[in-house]
This record gives structure tokens, sequence and C-alpha cells, in this order.
């Protein structure tokens, strides 16, 4: 081949080269662009919210504005619509999350938790014990359902409704009846699950345990996710992950706290609602409140962020108790 032909056609090579990898670049620039402001977006919103959750004034009053949500929720069943699409039990957001509410704060929250406290520490360990406070209350929570279940069964009674015929000495004639009234035909040994399950009616005291869920996940979400705050204020690393799994775990507090005065307008029950959640605030107030401000050890997980947000300086950076040193890398 004539070397002037050969070298004309390695420039032409080298030139489409270059053109590809000058198109290339100006086609990734409107993507790193809009990743640029996505990411600015991310940092600012969670920046915002970390510091609401980490406030004191928060951390302090959270549990009195859920309390006073449960109290006076009920009052607004005067003012919604029975045709609303909320008023449905069968809706999409009751099904999908309201039945499995627990699975979703667990998820959510220990996704969170770990990645934190292993990101921090790089302590296996270490994020195990902070997750032990999820499992606690996983545990306080399915112990709680059988307790409740069992009381119900034992306190409650199974009924038949049966047509308002009097029989026997009582007849009023052949065929009469009392209008407006209905015997009830007891049935012993039935459980509630069975009870309605059969169409009948059962009869007795009982506790909310939708509202008792909502108001503990709600409460959870609120401590765990408020230790996010004092760690970006004391400088500590965070990427996009981090701040992702925050801003789902903020996501699903509103989303329980909606689903919540849902359920208190909709479908008004007093005082099981009212009974519900005061047991939620009483065994947030027995773990966070009492248990966890222990020493850590091996019956104790400790407060959350314990061992992991520190000062430059030996002193507890919060009320919590916290007083290690932070890491240096």
């Amino acid at each position: 081949m004539d070397p002037k032909i050969k070298n004309k056609s390695n420039r032409t090579i080298e030139n489409d080269k270059g053109e590809t990898t000058q198109m290339a670049k100006d086609q990734s620039r409107p993507v790193k662009l809009a990743m640029m402001v996505l990411n600015s977006v991310l940092v600012v919103v969670t920046d915002l919210w970390a510091g609401l959750l980490g406030s004191a004034l928060f951390r302090r009053h959270f549990h009195l504005l859920l309390s006073g949500v449960v109290l006076f929720g009920p009052a607004l069943s005067l003012w919604v619509s029975k045709y609303s699409i909320f008023a449905n039990r069968n809706h999409y957001l009751y099904r999908m999350f309201l039945r499995s509410g627990w699975g979703w704060t667990c998820v959510f929250t220990g996704s969170f938790v770990f990645v934190l406290s292993f990101s921090i520490r790089r302590s296996l360990s270490l994020s195990v014990r902070h997750l032990s406070r999820i499992a606690t209350v996983g545990a306080l929570w399915w112990g709680s359902r059988s307790l409740l279940t069992l009381l119900e069964n034992m306190a409650g009674s199974c009924y038949e409704p049966m047509p308002a015929t009097l029989v026997g000495g009582l007849n009023l004639g052949q065929g009469a009846s009392v209008p407006g009234q209905s015997l009830l035909l007891l049935h012993e040994g039935e459980r509630k699950a069975s009870c309605l399950k059969a169409g009948m009616l059962w009869q007795g005291w009982e506790v909310s345990e939708d509202t008792l869920l909502l108001c503990l996940c709600c409460l959870l979400l609120a401590e765990e996710t408020a230790v996010l705050g004092p760690y970006l204020a004391l400088g500590g690393p965070s990427g996009s992950p981090l701040r992702l799994l925050f801003l789902l775990c903020v996501s699903l507090l509103g989303l329980w706290l909606f689903l919540l005065l849902c359920l208190l307008a909709y479908f008004p029950q007093f005082p099981s609602q009212l009974l519900g959640g005061a047991l939620g605030c009483l065994s947030w107030r027995g773990l966070y409140q009492g248990w966890y401000r222990l020493k850590p050890s091996w019956c104790c997980p400790g407060w959350p962020g314990e061992g992991l947000l520190t000062t430059t300086q030996r002193e507890p950076y919060s009320e919590r108790g916290v007083h290690d040193m932070w890491p240096k890398d």
C-alpha cells in the first residue's frame, strides 16, 4: 500500500476517534449537570430534615404532638366525608403499608442504623448492638399482640344474632316478633378471629393494634433518625446512600402520621384507639427513656448514637450521654 494513502487513512481514523470522544463528552455534560443538581438538592433537603429531627425541641416534644393527635384526631370525623377514598378499609395504602407496618419500619430503620454505625466505626459488633434496639422493639410488639389477643379472647364473648321471635312461654303469638329488637345466641369457647370470620358478633373490650403500632413506629423512627443531625453537625462524612436512606425513613414517618390521622378520622373507635396510643407511648418511654439510658452492656444496647457521636472535647454532645471521642482517620 502507498505510504501516503496509509498515513491519510490513519489520520482519518484518528479524526473519527477524536470526534467520537468529543461527542461523548458533549452528551455526558447534561447528565453530569443533572447529577450535580440532584446531589445538591439531596444535600439541602437532607440537612434541613436532619436539623429538624435532631433538634432538642423536636426530640423533647414529638411524643406530646403524637399524643395530641391520638387524643383529638377523632374530632376530624365531624368534617371528613364518608365517601372519601380513605374511608374504604381496602384502600391500597391500608393493604400495602398498614398491614405490614412493622416490616417496613424494620427494613428502612434497620438499613439506616446499620449504614450509619458501620460507616463511622467499621465495627460489626457495634452495628449489631445498635440494631438490637430495633429487634427489642420488634419483640415487644410481637409480645404485645399476643398478650392483647389472649386478653381479648378471655374477656370477650361471641354472639350470633337471631330473629326477634319469642318462643316458649313468652311467645306473643305464632310467628310474632318484636320490632327493632333481636336476640343474641351465646357461643362459648369461640375466639375473636373465628367469631368475626363466621359473621357473628363479638362483644368485649379491645385495644387498637393499628394505633399502637403506628405510634410505636413513629416514635422509633423519630428517635433513630435524630442521630443524623448531630452527626452532620460534627462534620461526619455522608454519602448519597446514607442520605437516601434517611429521606426514606423521613418519608415513612410522614406516611405513618398520615395513616394514623386517617384511622382516627375515618374509623374512630373510642376508647380502643386511645388505649392503643397510650400503650405505644408507654412502650417508647420504657425503652428509650428508661432501659436504653443505662450504660451499654451485653443486656443494654444504649442510646441511638452511643459510641458514635462525639465532640472535640470530652463532654457530652447532647443530653443522651455520648462521651467517646470522634474517630480519627
